[in-house]
């Protein structure tokens, strides 16, 4: 499965960077740069360089090599969580069906298990 994500993701950026360099032949190529043509043709190749560049881009960030400017780091997570999910040390409370207690009433719970500790 990770060579096949690999090969997309080259495969993607070679467009992406093919279609850039569309746009900018068109600049350069052009004798006029302000024609509806020209610029239809510029925007076209840039939208869809920019459609091609964003799954490898979205990928290297969920990886982690990609680093985000002015984005400030949010709680460090367990190093084997999956999706960045930061695991409890203690057991999910769960109701008489085996569902898990939503965390008002796992507030609750907990308030009155340390009131039931105080009056013993």
């Amino acid at each position: 499965m990770n060579r096949e994500l690999g090969l997309l993701n080259l495969i993607c950026i070679l467009v992406a960077v093919a279609f850039l360099a569309l746009a900018i032949y068109s600049v350069f190529a052009a004798g006029d740069f302000f024609t509806t043509d020209n610029l239809f043709i510029i925007t076209v190749s840039l939208v869809m360089a920019l459609v091609f560049a964003i799954n490898p881009l979205l990928y290297l960030k969920s990886e982690g090599r990609l680093p985000v400017p002015f984005m400030k780091k949010s709680v460090a997570a367990a190093p084997n969580s999956e999706w960045g999910q930061i695991k409890s040390s203690a057991p999910p409370l769960l109701d008489a069906k085996g569902r898990a207690v939503p965390p008002d009433v796992r507030a609750i719970v907990a308030r009155l298990g340390q009131s039931q500790a105080k009056d013993v």
